[in-house]
């Protein structure tokens, strides 16, 4: 799944992507596409609080890249 946040300014990228990881189920992966610098520095930080991980963060031409994974499904 692909977050677009091009075009907006902190928070609103981790918003979107918070939203989106609601919504996609246990291990999934989400790309959040970004033009805030700050996102490089407020999903990571966002995943470490939700127990998901950041894959990948890739920069090209001015947009942020992030590649992350969701919770696991609880086990037991």
């Amino acid at each position: 799944m692909i977050v677009d946040a091009r075009g907006h300014r902190c928070p609103t990228p981790s918003l979107k992507l918070q939203k989106a990881i609601r919504q996609a189920g246990p291990g999934a992966r989400l790309t959040l596409l970004a033009t805030d610098p700050m996102a490089r520095i407020d999903v990571p930080h966002l995943m470490a609080g939700m127990g998901g991980a950041v894959i990948s963060i890739a920069e090209a031409d001015g947009v942020l890249t992030i590649e992350v994974e969701t919770p696991a499904a609880p086990t037991g």
